[in-house]
């Protein structure tokens, strides 16, 4: 087993979810995958992560999404396609399954994250039509597809991964589309003063390592939806030195399940940085007192 550590910022909800995407791909790629957010040091809070073998396990899933490849998956018979923006569609056969009920446009179809000698890993929460709340920020459902927005992000980055295993949330680059998942990137237009979007000089810059990897983390985790505007997440805490948790108790404590470990609670609120009901961005994070 091998074990790595990688900054965090508790306060930044994109962070978190990619802590858990780091889990989610390190499980997927290396096996047997472990972790916990270690915040003794309340200025410098830390996410430690092992899996099976010798490998860096935040190397080895940096390794992977340099390499990756992006496509869409549709149903057999689907007339949607993502190939308008370059991005490849995969055409499952009768009888394939298919992770929910065909969507209504391309926007939400499957993204796989392929390369070589590897398994993929697939992201589709955005499309998740059960009782759970799909985090889906980004505009509207005939809009640029997850699929498109999840190669844009790697493209920005692919080159400079290598460099990002110490600190892999600080990479940034110019980015004009995201899921909205770091709020570093966001702003609403009304509290801003302005729009950048009407400034061609003013370029926004954007995390998307972090965007990406949240993206992957909300697989199978979600945080608490307490109204269309406000979230809650929560971690559990583990000191060096003392065993890490096991993937599901860390998907059950981003949903705030109460279990009984060290526990740090968070609400966030959300604005509308354009017309109502479209994209949402997250506007200001509080920490929860304890009960």
């Amino acid at each position: 087993m091998a074990e790595a550590d990688i900054p965090v910022d508790l306060f930044n909800p994109g962070q978190v979810f990619a802590c858990l995407g780091f889990l989610e791909a390190a499980d997927i790629l290396l096996g047997d995958a472990t972790g916990g957010f270690d915040w003794s040091d309340r200025a410098a809070a830390q996410f430690r992560l092992c899996a099976k073998g010798e490998e860096n396990p935040v190397k080895a899933v940096l390794a992977f999404l340099a390499e990756a490849q992006v496509r869409s998956l549709a149903p057999a018979g689907s007339p949607h396609s993502t190939e308008k923006w370059q991005v490849q569609t995969v055409v499952l056969t009768p009888g394939e399954p298919f992770p929910y009920p065909e969507p209504s446009s391309p926007a939400t179809l499957p993204a796989v994250l392929s390369a070589a000698s590897a398994r993929p890993i697939q992201i589709d929460h955005w499309g998740d039509s059960t009782r759970r709340d799909n985090v889906k920020f980004w505009a509207g459902s005939s809009g640029y597809p997850g699929a498109a927005l999840a190669r844009d992000a790697l493209a920005l980055v692919r080159e400079r991964i290598g460099e990002a295993v110490d600190e892999p949330f600080s990479v940034s680059a110019m980015q004009s589309s995201s899921f909205r998942f770091d709020w570093r990137r966001d702003y609403i237009p009304i509290d801003a003063g302005f729009s950048p979007n009407a400034h061609a000089a003013i370029k926004m810059v954007g995390y998307p390592i972090v965007e990406i990897l949240a993206a992957i983390g909300l697989e199978n985790a979600r945080p608490e939806r307490l109204e269309k505007l406000a979230y809650r997440y929560a971690v559990i805490g583990t000191l060096k030195g003392e065993p890490l948790y096991a993937l599901p108790l860390l998907r059950a404590a981003l949903g705030c399940a109460e279990l009984p470990f060290p526990r740090r609670t968070f609400r966030m609120n959300l604005g509308w940085p354009g017309q109502e009901n479209q994209a949402r961005c997250i506007t200001d994070v509080i920490e929860e007192p304890k009960q």
